[in-house]
């Protein structure tokens, strides 16, 4: 038979002592938890703003805080609980050991993002080609770089290739060359259309002056005469400068008569 008298006494006993301390400790984790988010993202937020350190590093760095803030008060908690830490410590020094082998991609990875920050091939608001994809470097972990591409899909791409991969940096240098070509037909005044060219692509209030716009021959080839156009302009306006240039200077070429051949196979058949 079961003592209901000592079953309540004992329950009363845990909950005025055990059961009081569990709820003390969940809130502290709660309170903590959300104290440690809040601080480390507004004191990050804050030198972003002012500038005092760069942006992909205080995101980094704060991350990893944040995260190890959190387990130290974990682990404060379970010992407050009564909880031995020491064997705790040594069951996760254990499963470190046991995912660590497992998981060797991942410490690749972990050691890829060490060296992307300190390397600093890109950082956060870069335009990059890296490891298969392009787009816009949207924030940078400790295993992974998160990218969002020119759809507006996201790329979560693992330091470790990414790291050892051939890296495109679009945005590093402040100004950037727009490369066009135009093909015209043989018999047409290529010097005229050249100057055409150059006064469509000077007229660009974004077309740096200097360094100056170039237009030459490129080639000659079945199709024509190809005329290669470089200008310069600011990073940020490259592609306003790209797609402006080729309207306004189809539309230039056609408005002097100037003929841009279209590609035609001519079939001749032998009667026999």
């Amino acid at each position: 038979m079961i003592d209901w008298e000592q079953f309540w006494t004992n329950l009363v006993n845990w909950a005025s002592d055990t059961g009081i301390k569990i709820i003390i400790a969940l809130i502290i984790l709660i309170v903590s938890f959300r104290l440690i988010t809040v601080i480390t993202r507004k004191t990050s937020k804050r030198l972003i703003e002012k500038k005092k350190m760069d942006k992909t590093l205080v995101s980094t760095l704060f991350y990893v805080l944040r995260i190890a803030l959190k387990i130290v008060v974990l682990t404060c908690l379970i010992g407050y609980l009564g909880i031995d830490t020491s064997g705790l410590a040594a069951l996760i020094a254990a499963l470190g050991v046991g995912i660590g082998l497992a998981v060797n991609g991942a410490l690749a990875n972990l050691a890829g993002g060490v060296l992307i920050l300190i390397t600093r091939p890109f950082k956060i608001d870069d335009y990059v080609s890296a490891g298969g994809f392009e787009g816009t470097v949207e924030d940078i972990h400790i295993v992974y770089t998160k990218i969002r591409t020119n759809d507006n899909k996201v790329v979560y791409a693992p330091n470790g290739p990414l790291s050892s991969s051939t890296i495109i940096n679009y945005s590093e240098k402040e100004l950037r060359r727009v490369d066009l070509n135009f093909t015209i037909e043989r018999k047409e005044d290529y010097k005229k259309a050249e100057e055409i060219i150059l006064e469509i692509t000077n007229a660009h209030e974004k077309v740096k002056k200097t360094p100056a716009a170039m237009s030459r021959i490129l080639e000659h080839n079945i199709n024509g005469t190809t005329l290669v156009l470089r200008a310069w302009c600011n990073n940020a306006d490259y592609w306003d400068v790209f797609f402006d240039l080729q309207e306004s200077i189809k539309k230039g070429l056609d408005d002097n008569g100037i003929i841009m051949p279209n590609n035609q196979v001519d079939v001749r058949v032998k009667n026999d």
